[in-house]
């Protein structure tokens, strides 16, 4: 059995964090209930100077190591990994944030996970000279059997796996957005995405 897992907001908690980057960088206080898009940009509504700076920010190797992982994520992931199953982390993150990125992976218990860094946004790198470990052209060889994803923008990431079951963790910013069909399931927590995944 072979599963993907998005990294921010299924494995940690970053939303939360940039809410409150936001209020302590710019004063705009939106709080993360209220948080209506995936695009931070529009969310809190930043120039393009502002979102850059609260990118870049939100990124160093501090903040990603102080991120709270999402309540029962490591204990599932585990589980799953003992009964052996393979585990892919495939982030959005650029490869710059790699060594913070697996640090906190390895201190909060997902030593065995693999990490990889693709491009899933198709935006320019805030991080300057840093690009992404994962091509699009090698990430359509991988095949996965479940995948555990919060953006609706990442599901274009899916089209090649019909066969694909994906667990679509619940969140502010996709809440309002339809699923594209019934191999999608929306899941509250990891409790839920546990029972959803059938490993029998």
């Amino acid at each position: 059995m072979n599963i993907y897992i998005d990294f921010d907001d299924c494995l940690c908690e970053t939303a939360r964090a940039f809410s409150d980057l936001a209020r302590e960088m710019f004063g705009i206080d939106v709080p993360y209930e209220k948080m209506r898009y995936f695009n931070l940009q529009k969310t809190f509504g930043l120039t393009e100077e502002q979102f850059d700076q609260l990118m870049i920010k939100g990124h160093e190797p501090e903040a990603l190591l102080a991120y709270d992982e999402t309540p029962g994520a490591s204990e599932v992931v585990n589980e799953w990994i003992r009964r052996g199953c393979s585990v892919s982390i495939i982030t959005g993150r650029p490869y710059g944030t790699f060594e913070a990125s697996r640090r906190w992976l390895d201190e909060h218990g997902f030593q065995r996970a693999e990490m990889y860094c693709l491009n899933k946004y198709g935006r320019e790198n805030f991080l300057k000279n840093s690009g992404f470990s994962l091509e699009p052209e090698d990430y359509y060889r991988m095949k996965f059997d479940y995948a555990v994803e919060d953006s609706t923008e990442a599901f274009r990431f899916f089209s090649h796996l019909p066969d694909l079951r994906v667990m679509v963790f619940d969140r502010p910013w996709n809440r309002n957005c339809p699923l594209p069909g019934d191999r999608y399931r929306r899941c509250t927590d990891w409790e839920s995405i546990r029972k959803a995944v059938s490993l029998d």
